[in-house]
């Protein structure tokens, strides 16, 4: 049985999230998925199988190999039988193209392997190219009940945005809509909701230090990628 939501966010002249997907059902084509592992995406994924969509999912990395989300990347493969795509994050070339948490003597080697800054659009053209999938649109999670800023952008340029090829299929959807829907079908939060209360995509304390407590290799591999990361808790420490 599908889940059908009520009572959703309005905003005059934009198309509900049901007009999307059934638009997009129309189509009869793939629709690529930027997952973030996160309860909205979650949510996306299951409103667009629910509306009968083909999804290609794919996850940006922050960090490759990090045990506890490739545990869960395998959990989401196995409970929507399907293959997530693995690709770096934009965040992850900013992070080191800005020298984050960087020891001095890597500084001469980040610089010279002079890595791209790539925007989340420069991704999603890689990944449609990679995947065969060219204009295929890209559907992520945000939602205007969110914040104030995700209502302006929505108001500001919809939900769909056809010059690059993004639609937001939730975007109307409030956050009791996102638990239904996980319930409804019996989806597993990812641990990232028992550690940091969201899904993880930082490398400021309130990610690391549950990291370091209950996934101590994992700690290690961010350390090993920025090694002044425990800076983190020290300038916490000190500033309390």
């Amino acid at each position: 049985m599908t889940y059908r939501p009520t009572e959703l966010v309005t905003i005059e002249g934009r198309p509900s999230s049901l007009e999307l997907l059934d638009e997009l059902a129309a189509e009869g084509k793939p629709v690529l998925l930027a997952f973030s592992r996160g309860k909205d995406s979650i949510a996306c994924w299951l409103a667009m199988l629910d509306a009968g969509l083909e999804v290609v999912p794919y996850f940006l990395y922050h960090v490759p190999g990090m045990s506890f989300v490739d545990e869960s990347l395998a959990y989401f493969e196995d409970f929507f039988g399907t293959t997530i795509h693995r690709y770096p994050h934009p965040a992850m070339f900013r992070w080191l193209n800005t020298f984050t948490l960087q020891a001095p003597h890597r500084l001469a080697v980040i610089e010279a392997a002079d890595l791209p800054m790539p925007s989340y659009e420069d991704v999603a053209d890689l990944v449609r190219e990679d995947l065969g999938l060219p204009g295929a649109w890209n559907a992520h999670g945000v939602r205007a009940a969110d914040s104030p800023n995700r209502r302006m952008a929505m108001t500001t340029h919809g939900p769909r945005r056809e010059e690059i090829r993004k639609v937001a299929v939730v975007w109307d959807w409030r956050v009791r809509h996102v638990r239904e829907v996980i319930a409804h079908h019996g989806v597993t939060l990812p641990v990232d909701y028992e550690l940091f209360g969201r899904s993880w995509d930082g490398l400021d304390l309130r990610f690391t230090e549950p990291l370091r407590k209950r996934f101590p290799a994992d700690y290690e591999l961010i350390r090993q990628w920025f090694p002044l990361v425990e800076l983190e808790e020290l300038r916490a420490r000190y500033t309390r």
